[in-house]
């Protein structure tokens, strides 16, 4: 059962989207990705979801079977669309927006057969910034996920055993985020971007190089999935860094805290307090109109002035973002890097994740979800930010 304000609030993506669909001139946009699907409805379907830029939403569904509703039409192939169109005195599109930067070339082909579109375009980004800017209902999710997830996050240290593994821990930090609410999946945009439920990164294997795009990697347990944890035994003077998924709503939440076993060096206190700074920073700078790359030079400049750039977002692999958006998915739109030709808007979401490694200790470090406010930019992760101490 849908509730009432989110049926409201569908609406107003509904006319934001042809609002942005006439700008492009298209005749309308055909979505068939889950997250995007999820977006515009509210479910998630097996089929398509056709908007026009001048009238109401068409939806194709093959499944699951049962579902009803006006201008819902139950297919097994998109060769039945055509028919369902003359049958309704629909004119068929020429100028569509697919998501073209993520269903495949066959899917894209196909249609193309049986739509005989004249052009297209690419829907994804287009959905991409659509997405950006979140609406009050989105917002309220967003909150509800951020308070279970620092609540989650408060009770980590009653699930520390002496001698547990990295892979342990994490298991256990697991278990009682699904006892919570936790959804369990992990939503991400791109390839290389496969994780089971986010990170926990202790000692050394922090500074492990990954193919997978995220600020820091691990080896993780097989060379299919080298990312995160990889069983190391947790010790004295190490650092644990937790990065587990915020995903207590449908909209993901982003929040790192590190954990000591035991006291670690001096060295980690400083580089965390580093991090600290950088936060405090980008608080009081950020509002609507800021530049994301003004903020990431920001950053950088903190660390060029502690005299850590070597040990920033990582050692032998240096990420090179500080910050991304959030919502469905756990990399939106925007992204703050050096090369970014974003602002921040107002109603946007986004993670900062200023981090270090520490050779011989592991990773230090903030990450907190924060919201764009018309004066300003707004925490939504609160709980302590100190490094934590397990023992």
């Amino acid at each position: 059962m849908i509730d009432k304000k989110l049926i409201k609030d569908l609406f107003f993506r509904q006319k934001k989207v042809q609002e942005a669909l006439r700008e492009t001139g298209a005749d309308g946009i055909l979505l068939t990705v889950d997250v995007n699907l999820y977006y515009m409805t509210g479910l998630v379907f097996n089929g398509y979801y056709y908007l026009p830029a001048d009238d109401d939403p068409v939806l194709f569904v093959k499944r699951p079977g049962g579902l009803s509703g006006e201008r819902l039409f139950s297919i097994y192939k998109p060769e039945q669309i055509p028919d369902i169109f003359a049958s309704n005195g629909w004119t068929l599109p020429e100028h569509v927006l697919l998501e073209t930067d993520e269903i495949s070339y066959n899917e894209y082909m196909r249609l193309q057969n049986v739509f005989h579109f004249k052009k297209t375009g690419n829907a994804t980004a287009f959905m991409r910034r659509i997405r950006m800017i979140k609406t009050p209902w989105e917002i309220g999710q967003l909150r509800l996920s951020a308070d279970r997830h620092a609540a989650t996050y408060a009770r980590i240290p009653e699930y520390y055993r002496p001698g547990m593994t990295d892979l342990r821990f994490q298991a256990e930090i697991e278990h009682q985020m699904r006892l919570h609410g936790s959804i369990g999946v992990f939503r991400a945009f791109g390839p290389n971007m496969n994780i089971f439920m986010g990170s926990l990164l202790a000692g050394e294997n922090a500074d492990a190089p990954s193919p997978f795009d995220f600020a820091l990697g691990g080896g993780g347990q097989t060379a299919f999935c080298p990312i995160g944890a990889n069983g190391t035994l947790l010790k004295e003077g190490m650092s644990v860094m937790v990065d587990m998924a915020g995903n207590y709503t449908d909209y993901l939440t982003d929040m790192t805290r590190v954990y000591s076993i035991g006291t670690l060096p001096d060295a980690a206190y400083r580089a965390h307090q580093v991090s600290l700074e950088i936060q405090d920073a980008v608080e009081a700078s950020a509002k609507p109109g800021t530049a994301c790359a003004d903020l990431y030079n920001l950053a950088y400049s903190i660390v060029e002035k502690a005299g850590l750039t070597a040990f920033f977002m990582g050692m032998k692999q240096q990420a090179k973002f500080v910050g991304h958006g959030i919502g469905l998915e756990i990399n939106e739109p925007p992204v703050l890097t050096k090369r970014s030709k974003e602002v921040l808007e107002p109603n946007t979401a986004f993670a900062l994740e200023p981090k270090f490694v520490i050779p011989q200790v592991g990773a230090v470090g903030i990450e907190n979800s924060f919201l764009v406010t018309n004066e300003g930019i707004e925490k939504l992760t609160s709980f302590r930010e100190e490094i934590i101490p397990l023992t």
